[in-house]
């Protein structure tokens, strides 16, 4: 279970990016954040891992507060936490096993992983997440030599190398063309499924939360806007959250 309880988070120029957030999302759910660019959806996610530091509130994880957690505690959650990143967040002149392999990197003496040093257990492993997502055959190229799509689904066989209770993806398909976008979320939805990953993935198009979420959780300006079933936003809800302007657009 996460729990966010009163989250806010002022920047030191003043903006107020989150202001007096509070949901809870149980064990196996598939969460769409979605919104405008600005609404507060990449500095919720990289709160609840502290990647960001919140301004106030509280942030649990089984019970456990990510919030007050010392260095040591915070090593120890961000575990079970897997993070993908909107524009991948590879060493693009690494090979693509050794990208995979990083994220093992909390489970591993730092000394050995300073210089890449890691089991024949955790080479295995990471060939086998490499072709969960389809690309084992990609192991010894360099990361920069695929495609967006090729190096987004790297980024989710690193964070698979985690073994994670629950998976952080800010704007992943952001980067990718409509046909790819379906297919990472696909994985996404996968990983939900079959491996009951909870998944909280911020998404611009309201279809993409619609096809693949099991709830929405609306923000603009910070605040939330809505909490439900993607097909409960209907036209009226639409332009709260995203403007009197916006128009629909279907991703196919």
């Amino acid at each position: 279970m996460l729990q966010i309880e009163h989250l806010t988070k002022i920047y030191d120029n003043g903006v107020r990016a989150l202001e007096d957030i509070s949901f809870e999302v149980p064990d196996g759910q598939f969460v769409a954040i979605i919104g405008l660019s600005g609404s507060g959806k990449s500095t919720l996610l990289r709160c609840i891992n502290r990647l960001i530091e919140p301004t106030s509130g509280r942030i649990l994880w089984n019970g456990q507060e990510i919030t007050n957690a010392n260095d040591e505690e915070l090593r120890m959650i961000r575990r079970k936490i897997g993070m993908i990143f909107q524009q991948f967040n590879l060493v693009k002149r690494s090979k693509v096993i050794t990208n995979v392999l990083s994220g093992r990197l909390g489970y591993t003496n730092q000394l050995y992983s300073f210089v890449n040093h890691f089991s024949k257990e955790d080479q295995a492993a990471a060939l086998a997440r490499l072709e969960r997502v389809g690309i084992a055959d990609k192991a010894d190229h360099r990361a920069d030599e695929l495609s967006g799509g090729q190096q987004q689904r790297v980024g989710i066989a690193r964070a698979l190398m985690q073994d994670p209770e629950l998976m952080l993806a800010d704007e992943p398909v952001a980067s990718l063309d409509p046909a790819l976008s379906h297919s990472v979320m696909k994985y996404l939805e996968l990983l939900n499924t079959e491996d009951n990953i909870t998944v909280l993935c911020s998404l611009h198009f309201l279809d993409l939360a619609r096809a693949y979420s099991d709830r929405v959780i609306a923000l603009k300006d910070g605040r939330i806007q809505f909490d439900g079933p993607a097909q409960e936003i209907d036209d009226d809800r639409f332009r709260h959250i995203y403007g009197q302007d916006a128009v629909r657009i279907e991703i196919t």
